[in-house]
């Protein structure tokens, strides 16, 4: 595979995973970024490297920008597959403070999504804080909550935290440090549809793992690569 496809490809997942995190249709995101539903269609499967200014167009219509990150080494990828299978859950969902974060949200509505959805259902992929979906409705309540929790909100300009509102509606990532630990969100019209799952003495509400792989093109690559190493084993 070249690495213009590699790039594409890469673009497309990326857009088509934000895309589908706000429920957002084709035609309604390209509505929202003023370009055209083919445009949008293009870059989603990958068909060629969209310019910088559409790219950010496009992200900014969604409240989100363009950064530039680094990944391990496939090698190394392997390794840390490897070393979370060897792990209990429980010891993982000790290490994200899931339980204590869920203790502190109280009735606040949410689901548990993302990478921790798929902990809790047995994949072995890293997970470096709790994900929760919740619903735009409850954006005040939960914006309240961050205020009692001392919450700074991530700033990517800076690549800290600190600097920005906490407010959901505000634009930027999703994802907070509080005095309970860090956490991110997924805001939503509604909540997912969700099953429970149960550790121990305790049940959690999860969306399926197989909508987390439809959703979230991270997982969904990680789970394959750690299957098709277990089927090769």
């Amino acid at each position: 595979m070249s690495q213009d496809h590699r790039l594409a490809t890469a673009i497309g997942s990326l857009l088509r995973r934000e895309r589908g995190l706000r429920l957002l249709t084709q035609q309604a995101l390209a509505d929202l970024a003023g370009v055209s539903q083919a445009a949008v269609a293009r870059i989603e499967r990958g068909d060629r490297i969209p310019s910088f200014r559409l790219i950010e167009q496009i992200l900014e219509a969604m409240d989100l920008q363009l950064t530039v990150g680094v990944e391990p080494l496939d090698a190394q990828v392997d390794a840390r597959l490897d070393e979370l299978a060897t792990q209990s859950p429980a010891e993982r969902l000790d290490g994200i403070g899931l339980d204590r974060m869920i203790d502190r949200l109280g009735d606040l509505p949410f689901v548990l999504t993302g990478a921790t959805a798929a902990l809790l259902q047995g994949a072995p992929i890293p997970v470096d804080m709790p994900e929760i979906a919740l619903r735009w409705a409850d954006a005040p309540r939960f914006t309240a909550w961050l205020n009692a929790a001392l919450a700074q909100r991530w700033n990517a300009r800076w690549e800290e935290y600190g600097g920005v509102h906490v407010e959901p509606e505000e634009p930027g990532e999703h994802r907070w440090r509080t005095k309970h630990g860090e956490l991110r969100a997924h805001m939503c019209d509604e909540l997912p549809e969700s099953i429970e799952v149960r550790h121990g003495e305790r049940s959690y509400r999860v969306v399926p793992l197989v909508q987390v792989e439809a959703t979230d093109p991270n997982a969904a690559d990680l789970l394959r690569r750690h299957r098709q190493r277990r089927s090769a084993g």
